[in-house]
């Protein structure tokens, strides 16, 4: 194989690694963070102190009572039982989503939200306690999406590694092409550092309520916290690798001293005065 050969075919899989890491990125933080109920609560715990979340509970529950309570929910917000009950129910909710995904059916997705009406029930009665989250129309289409993340959150992250890998070692000069892998690496963290951004515009463009835009942020900065984290660390880890790179090129690795490399002659001997 000329070097032509292997340094075209080494460019193509280091630029097909460095695609696949952004989606792959994507793809785990959906099947291992979003997916894992433990995660998803721990997440979603400290927006219980968020100003704009608890107007939106208040403006919900309120909805679903059809009477004037904001203000005595507003108030239950404030109290330490508000965050159990956060907890409580956002646990609920996603193990119910996450039932219906894998176990299959076609009905739409209920939670009973008993436990949290119980904490208010001295001011406020419910109507019912059974809310939809999730309608049936929508199961089909987040089943098959669930089950594309669970392969792909696995599956890319791999691929790309080999594939990065496989790039440097058939490349003439490997460590052009380790640069190379390093800055595709640190521009796929900078694309996706930059999707977050845009997936939270177009989110609270698309609200049809402003005035929950707010919660809505809140809730979307949450859940994509690890996102932004990840994009910051390949952008970090890929220029940091590819100024290591670039430094060894131009200046080479330190060596340490050598002795000789053989037998060091013996000095020419000065004539004695006999031999003079």
């Amino acid at each position: 194989m000329t070097s032509r050969v292997r340094g075209a075919l080494s460019a193509a899989l280091i630029a097909l690694a460095c695609l696949l890491v952004p989606f792959g990125a994507v793809a785990a933080w959906a099947a291992y963070g979003l997916a894992d109920t433990g995660r998803y609560v721990t997440t979603m715990a400290p927006l219980a102190a968020d100003p704009a979340v608890r107007d939106s509970v208040a403006d919900a529950v309120e909805g679903e009572v059809g009477e004037p309570v904001r203000p005595l929910v507003r108030s239950f917000t404030r109290t330490p039982a508000f965050g159990t009950a956060w907890d409580e129910g956002n646990r609920a909710v996603h193990q119910a989503v996450l039932r219906a995904v894998r176990d299959g059916g076609h009905h739409e997705v209920t939670v009973d939200i008993a436990p949290i009406a119980a904490r208010v029930e001295h001011r406020v009665t419910l109507p019912r306690t059974e809310i939809a989250v999730l309608p049936a129309s929508q199961l089909d289409r987040l089943r098959k999406g669930y089950d594309v993340l669970e392969v792909a959150g696995f599956w890319l992250p791999v691929s790309a590694a080999v594939l990065a890998a496989a790039g440097i070692a058939v490349a003439a000069c490997r460590r052009r092409a380790l640069t190379a892998t390093a800055l595709g690496t640190a521009l796929g963290g900078a694309l996706l550092g930059f999707a977050v951004a845009v997936g939270r515009r177009l989110t609270l463009t698309d609200l049809p309520d402003p005035v929950h835009r707010p919660a809505v942020g809140a809730v979307y900065d949450a859940l994509t916290a690890t996102l932004r984290t990840v994009s910051w660390l390949l952008v970090a880890v890929g220029l940091a690798v590819a100024l290591a790179c670039w430094l060894t090129g131009r200046y080479g690795w330190p060596r340490a001293r050598r002795g000789p490399a053989g037998p060091v002659p013996d000095p020419a001997q000065q004539p004695t005065r006999a031999q003079a």
